[in-house]
């Protein structure tokens, strides 16, 4: 299951991504928001970040603006790392070398052809396993 979040400048794609997880007969769970009305982003990236460490969901997917404002705000909750990618090679990097368990990006940045490319690789990617990568990732959880 895939967590889904935004503030307002991320809604509109929200709905391409949710449509695009749909075609590909993913699950999802959206927390939110559910208009394009001005609302505080931080509340989003806690929400989906909470949602996975919980375990009701596998990895989230968090849109805002730029993608920074809410990615800052779910890695504040422990076990969660989010990742900003505007660019497949990163996306891929992220679940390779970081596991990252959030991708963020920005409305404003991403159009919407590129953010299914970007959600597709990050999805499809597992992590590598690699033993410096497990041990870097431990680094940042403890």
């Amino acid at each position: 299951m895939i967590a889904l979040g935004c503030d307002q400048a991320g809604y509109e794609l929200k709905q391409v991504i949710m449509k695009h997880l749909e075609d590909r007969g993913l699950e999802y769970k959206d927390y939110g928001s559910y208009s394009s009305e001005p609302v505080d982003y931080p509340i989003y990236g806690k929400k989906v970040a909470q949602a996975i460490v919980d375990g009701e969901c596998d990895r989230g997917i968090l849109i805002c603006g730029t993608g920074i404002g809410i990615s800052i705000a779910a890695n504040k909750v422990k076990g969660i790392r989010a990742a900003v990618c505007s660019d497949c090679f990163s996306a891929e990097a992220t679940r390779l070398h970081n596991d990252a368990n959030i991708l963020a990006f920005g409305a404003r940045v991403v159009g919407p052809g590129l953010a299914e490319k970007i959600v597709d690789v990050f999805l499809d990617t597992e992590f590598s396993g690699v033993e410096r990568h497990k041990r870097r990732v431990d680094m940042i959880e403890d």
